[in-house]
């Protein structure tokens, strides 16, 4: 795939106030400030399409982003973000998971895991929902760049070994995996 248009749409705070479109939905999940935002600028080669910030916790609504009118990727607010109160919490999780559960659109989750640190907790418990419910999952490695090529191989290997599935190392700072994720998001538009 090669993008020619992206675009942001809007944003949502809750599933009945997403709108609907007639094309596949990706959406970005991971932990705050994991790269999600970062991800979406890479992919679309436009530097500050989604807002990215160093203060994690910042999204807080479902961001709509149109790519070449034929698919639309969502950045989804960051778990694990341990500074808002517990019902603040409650109300993001029960609004992730009727999104992730209702939304007919939706036909993958990209799962970012940054790669500088061992797999969370609230990511494996995370990725253990998606599988549960049946959710198509893409796993993708961020922050490659950071370590050396030994680390990174590492790194990417234990999260590969800690979920079972194949993972794509990313960097939005070098390009790296880039390609590969463009060519999955080409194949769920087919």
């Amino acid at each position: 795939m090669k993008v020619l248009n992206a675009e942001f749409i809007t944003s949502a705070d809750c599933l009945k106030n997403c709108p609907e479109f007639d094309l596949p939905e990706v959406a970005m999940i991971g932990r705050s400030n994991v790269g999600k935002s970062s991800c979406i600028n890479m992919l679309t080669r436009r530097k500050n399409l989604a807002r990215t910030s160093n203060t994690p916790g910042k999204t807080r609504l479902i961001n709509f982003y149109k790519i070449n009118n034929d698919l639309i990727l969502t950045d989804l607010p960051g778990y694990g973000y341990a500074k808002l109160s517990k019902t603040e919490q409650n109300k993001w999780r029960k609004n992730l998971e009727e999104y992730l559960l209702k939304r007919s659109s939706l036909k993958a989750v990209i799962h970012l895991i940054d790669a500088r640190h061992d797999v969370q907790n609230n990511d494996m418990m995370m990725r253990k929902w998606l599988d549960i419910n049946g959710i198509n999952v893409i796993t993708v490695a961020t922050k490659v760049d950071t370590l050396s090529k030994n680390e990174a191989f590492k790194s990417v290997k234990n999260i590969e070994k800690v979920f079972a599935a194949s993972v794509i190392p990313f960097s939005a700072k070098t390009g790296t995996g880039k390609d590969e994720l463009l060519k999955i998001l080409d194949e769920i538009i087919e």
